[in-house]
């Protein structure tokens, strides 16, 4: 039977890698009875580059690992103190277009940010959350099976340095900006709390069920 309700994944601070092959599982796994989830994590230090990504866009990696992923976009970088959001949707029972889905994972940054008197905006010709031209969101997704995996990063309250060894997004010169600086949440925890809740209301899934951790089967 059929699971209404939107599963949300509390994950703390995880390694990228275990994650990523975590929603890969999850994805390949799934059948049309399968709760949507929605995975909440802080990533340990790591550049990830996307199926389109250019070797030119990452100057200087030093000591923090360069991981190819099965994504859209170019490379990002995550880190401590910057919320990820995986959204784990079957798009098609959701009746859902990728371009909508990604509109509505902007939208519900925007409104969160709103709440904070932050005017924050997305573009039409690169995905991702801008305030003032300065980036505050990155986003790329993947669809498998009519299904969405990987997602959003929110640069929160984190050492925003190592954007300086990349191209962020394929962009040279891109500047990043976090919520802590704009008077927005100021932990981790606050910001996830409150974008899960304008997410949530942007998919029009609001019957929530919260986890500690992954799924028992994933772990």
């Amino acid at each position: 039977m059929q699971d209404s309700s939107l599963h949300i994944r509390h994950l703390g601070k995880q390694d990228y890698e275990s994650v990523w092959h975590a929603m890969q599982h999850y994805t390949d796994n799934r059948d049309k009875n399968s709760p949507d989830e929605i995975w909440v994590v802080e990533h340990t230090p790591v550049f990830t580059q996307g199926q389109a990504g250019k070797s030119e866009h990452i100057l200087n990696p030093g000591d923090i690992p360069v991981i190819q992923v099965d994504r859209g976009g170019q490379v990002t970088y995550h880190g401590p103190g910057q919320l990820v959001i995986y959204p784990l949707l079957d798009i098609k029972r959701l009746k859902v277009g990728v371009r909508q889905l990604v509109t509505h994972i902007e939208q519900s940054i925007v409104s969160m940010l709103k709440c904070y008197q932050i005017d924050a905006y997305a573009k039409a010709d690169a995905p991702g959350v801008y305030v003032e031209e300065r980036k505050i969101a990155s986003l790329g997704l993947r669809i498998r099976k009519g299904c969405s995996f990987h997602g959003l990063a929110l640069n929160v309250d984190m050492d925003m340095s190592p954007f300086q060894r990349i191209n962020p997004c394929g962009y040279a010169g891109m500047e990043m900006v976090q919520c802590k600086q704009l008077g927005g949440p100021q932990t981790v925890e606050e910001a996830g709390t409150q974008l899960i809740k304008t997410l949530s209301q942007e998919l029009g899934l609001e019957k929530l069920v919260h986890h500690q951790g992954l799924p028992e089967s994933y772990e």
